[in-house]
């Protein structure tokens, strides 16, 4: 049989008066790729950081090997193998991505370090993602969320003075286009054959059932399903304990679809228009001008442009660098964007503000007992929930949403279709960049995006994922 590279057994943690791991057994074998499901607030982020040595256990067994650990650390974790590339990504912005590296190895030191590492993370950016176009000289705050992402991945399975043995993967395409994100799998085959572990989380159902050689689905901070390969993604989806299922339906046709012009604006020669009322959808691989569109909206109506007519909020899909505050509480956090509606006399009244972060906990379903609790001590999904309901909150006219449901659970995001749709019947605009091909069926018009040119445009009637993909792809006219 092959080598337990970790178990953990009847392990309990808790955040204040919450139970996130409430008798965990779980463990991982040598060259197993293992797939882990689950709600947002399952708990499967704290098993990360409790096996990457960022969190501690409040009681239980963890052993590496056949070796118990009695305190676990992070450096404890990177000498037995194991690495981590969290959600929430964890690379220093102000340095370049080869001096990255040499924050993961120490063992990269001395004359000619960054040329070492230079070669070291280019030959394994090279192994995985083809055609990455990633500098290792480059500063890493330069780079786009998707380069970052592929950067963390290649530094987590590079070499130096500890094999690699256990990398943990959570949520490791949501900030990837579909050809990268395939790329990804294809290179967790490769390393589970050279005998390296791999724990996959993933909301995406397809790829846990695609790369998993065993599915273990957790719930309110315990494993309550394991499947072998095979298994189908309504069995999953049935072990998680949600009754809906991934089918997708198109936008209905909406009698406000020939309203109130809201958004008029060119680019590179091509006009992008929204309407009162409508979804509009921007597709195509990731970093082409999606997410500089969208800014660029936000600009144009903070200086009152002709171009914009509305007002704005914009959900981030970067929570971390553009989203949360992360000192704030998660009730503060959600009504900054209502302030001016909660304001009398000059002062915010915390009646108000309490009542509104109440109503947005009940209405989008945040996993919280308390909305004064940090808004850190919420899992990500619930974290991008607050992040949506703030943009809703605000009662803007026009809602800029950057891939905002990347990372979050299929339950949340059935919630969220249905409410994005009921709020656009009630003459919402909503301009909507998502990487997920499968989330554009709800929107009434997709523009397709490559090199900053719009290469394409469907009508709900016209979209398909090939059209999108074939529009994806097409080559710039000079």
């Amino acid at each position: 049989m092959s080598e337990t590279i970790v178990s953990l057994t009847d392990i309990h943690k808790r955040f204040g008066s919450n139970h996130v791991l409430d008798g965990l057994d779980f463990a991982v074998k040598s060259g197993e790729c293992v797939g882990l499901v689950g709600h947002n607030g399952a708990g499967k982020s704290t098993l990360m950081n409790i096996l990457a040595g960022t969190l501690a256990i409040d009681s239980g067994e963890m052993r590496i090997g056949d070796r118990q650990v009695a305190a676990h650390s992070v450096n404890n974790a990177h000498s037995s193998g194991i690495r981590c590339v969290f959600q929430e990504l964890s690379l220093c912005p102000n340095l370049t991505v080869a001096e990255n590296v040499r924050v993961l190895h120490h063992g990269l030191s001395g004359w000619g370090w960054r040329r070492r590492a230079a070669r070291l993370i280019a030959d394994k950016l090279d192994e995985i993602f083809t055609g990455h176009g990633i500098r290792s000289d480059a500063v890493t705050s330069d780079l786009t969320l998707t380069q970052r992402q592929m950067v963390e991945i290649a530094r987590a399975f590079t070499e130096v003075d500890a094999p690699v043995r256990l990398v943990l993967l959570d949520e490791p395409t949501s900030s990837l286009d579909s050809t990268s994100a395939d790329q990804l799998l294809n290179y967790v085959y490769t390393a589970t054959a050279q005998q390296q572990s791999v724990i996959l989380i993933s909301h995406m159902l397809g790829e846990i059932v695609r790369a998993a050689d065993r599915s273990v689905v957790m719930r309110d901070g315990n494993v309550v399903a394991t499947f072998g390969r095979g298994a189908t993604k309504n069995e999953v989806v049935a072990a998680m304990g949600n009754v809906a299922t991934e089918t997708h339906v198109r936008a209905p046709t909406r009698k406000s679809n020939a309203g109130e012009l809201r958004v008029d604006l060119a680019v590179k020669g091509k006009h992008i228009t929204a309407r009162k009322g409508e979804i509009i959808g921007l597709a195509g691989l990731a970093g082409h001008g999606q997410t500089e569109l969208l800014l660029e909206v936000f600009e144009q109506a903070r200086r009152g442009s002709a171009s914009v007519n509305g007002t704005v909020a914009f959900v981030a899909g970067d929570r971390v660098k553009d989203g949360v505050f992360p000192s704030w509480s998660i009730g503060a956090n959600l009504s900054i964007g209502a302030m001016p509606g909660l304001s009398r006399a000059g002062f915010i009244s915390p009646e108000g503000e309490a009542a509104l972060g109440q109503a947005w906990r009940d209405r989008i379903r945040i996993k919280t007992a308390d909305m004064d609790q940090p808004i850190l001590s919420l899992s990500g999904g619930n974290q991008q929930k607050v992040l949506f309901a703030r943009a809703l909150a605000a009662d803007s006219q026009i809602v800029l949403m950057d891939d905002p449901l990347r990372g979050v659970d299929l339950g949340t995001k059935l919630e969220v279709y249905q409410l994005i749709q009921a709020e656009a019947e009630q003459g919402r605009t909503f301009l909507w960049y998502s990487t997920e091909l499968e989330e554009l069926v709800y929107c009434d018009r997709v523009y397709v995006f490559r090199s900053g040119h719009m290469t394409g445009c469907f009508s709900a009637d016209e979209f398909s994922e090939d059209k999108v993909i074939k529009a994806s792809f097409d080559e710039v006219a000079a």
